[in-house]
């Protein structure tokens, strides 16, 4: 299982994408999951994922990185399952397992409910994540000693689980937020706008040995192709004809010679040495040249700071109102997708998303909410700390609640910060 990590972006004329490992033997249990998606309907995902992930493009490689669970899914099953899984593979194998376990406990009607979600999440860009986290969620309330009803799965509830412990009960909405809702300048959308260019760029390379940086300000932030495509070809209008600058109201694009101080270790030592300068919210990629030694760099920024917490806090919001009925205490469980690790460390150690969480606790929409938990991919497929949490799930008590001091919820709801 891989992780996204927030290293420059690296192109370099010659690279190919990594080699699949070597498969062998079957693992019946996954089988049985295979079977639940509907064979033809997971050979067709795999084929598709493979295709994307396979492209020598940064976004082939992003489609890696997002689709990693169901390519560890197909490592582990069928004719083509690893002899040897790691500690992450075990785990996704558990859920698999888990998600046919509660498949063969449905009706019918619930049955075909849970199969329509898993083929929700083999479709387009979206993961089979949102269903593992429900999985994982009810995992860990049942290790906290609650047992655990899938309502929205047996009773179309809209919310997702209700957990029972000792007299006491919760109702629980699983929610799966981007950080890419928090993102002026869309992760995705930058790597398909360096993979638009980098023809061009090595071309332009070839022609203007050298090494060089392009800084781009992007007051508004960017998204969708249109804007993409403007900006391309602006880049691109402003090599052609030898210029240094070329401004406006949606991006200042400067081109400087690329200058650092200190010794260079190739193209890994710049991409670090361009990440301490630059930041862990810049936008960094590395174009290069290994036959000349020349090197073109894009850096760009937003004009405005990362709002990850922030888009957090927003869906909070809307799932707290629209979910929870109110007859219970609720508890929200958030899975955080497509954050990186850096990211991922410093919304906890700065204390970002605590402190988005707690002033949501403070607001309206907050009052039928006990508590609200946090997890990522981190935690999920049992990364050591600093990458992830120490606890499962970051974890934060409403104190205005009613049911905050209810002892038989304290499991579920007392603050692990």
């Amino acid at each position: 299982m891989t992780f996204a990590d927030p290293q420059p972006a690296q192109l370099t004329r010659g690279s190919s994408f990594p080699a699949s490992p070597s498969l062998t033997a079957a693992n019946p249990g996954l089988d049985a999951f295979v079977a639940l998606c509907g064979e033809a309907t997971w050979a067709a995902r795999l084929a598709d994922i493979g295709n994307r992930a396979q492209v020598n493009s940064l976004t082939g490689r992003a489609a890696q990185q997002r689709h990693a669970l169901e390519l560890a899914l197909a490592r582990l099953s069928g004719r083509r399952a690893l002899t040897r899984a790691s500690s992450a593979e075990r785990l996704v194998s558990t859920f698999a397992e888990e998600a046919v376990r509660l498949a063969d406990s449905l009706p019918d009607g619930p049955r075909a409910r849970m199969r329509d979600q898993i083929i929700a999440g083999l479709t387009g860009e979206a993961t089979l994540i949102p269903l593992f986290h429900l999985l994982r969620t009810a995992a860990l309330l049942r290790e906290s000693g609650f047992s655990v009803r899938f309502t929205g799965l047996a009773e179309g509830t809209p919310h997702d689980l209700v957990a029972d412990r000792d007299g006491a009960s919760a109702e629980v909405i699983c929610e799966t937020v981007s950080a890419e809702e928090g993102r002026p300048v869309h992760r995705g959308d930058w790597y398909a706008l360096v993979d638009r260019l980098n023809p061009e760029l090595q071309s332009w390379l070839a022609d203007h040995p050298g090494r060089y940086l392009l800084k781009m300000t992007l007051p508004k932030g960017i998204s969708g192709s249109e804007q993409l495509d403007e900006l391309r070809t602006r880049i691109s209008a402003m090599l052609s004809a030898g210029k240094r600058q070329d401004a406006s109201s949606e991006a200042v694009l400067k081109l400087d010679p690329l200058v650092l101080t200190g010794p260079q270790q190739g193209v890994n030592g710049l991409s670090a040495r361009l990440r301490a300068q630059f930041g862990p919210e810049a936008h960094l990629a590395i174009t290069s040249d290994a036959t000349s030694g020349s090197v073109f760099v894009l850096a760009a920024r937003a004009g405005r700071e990362n709002e990850i917490a922030g888009a957090v806090a927003r869906r909070l919001g809307l799932m707290a109102e629209a979910r929870l009925s109110g007859r219970r205490p609720g508890i929200a469980a958030v899975f955080l997708e497509d954050v990186d690790r850096t990211e991922w460390r410093g919304l906890r150690e700065q204390l970002e998303l605590e402190g988005a969480v707690r002033r949501f606790l403070t607001t309206p929409p907050a009052r039928h909410v006990v508590a609200v938990t946090c997890a990522s991919r981190f935690e999920m497929f049992g990364a050591a700390p600093p990458d992830a949490a120490l606890e499962p799930a970051l974890r934060f008590r409403n104190p205005s609640h009613p049911a905050a001091r209810i002892q038989a919820l304290a499991p579920a709801i007392l603050s692990s910060m």
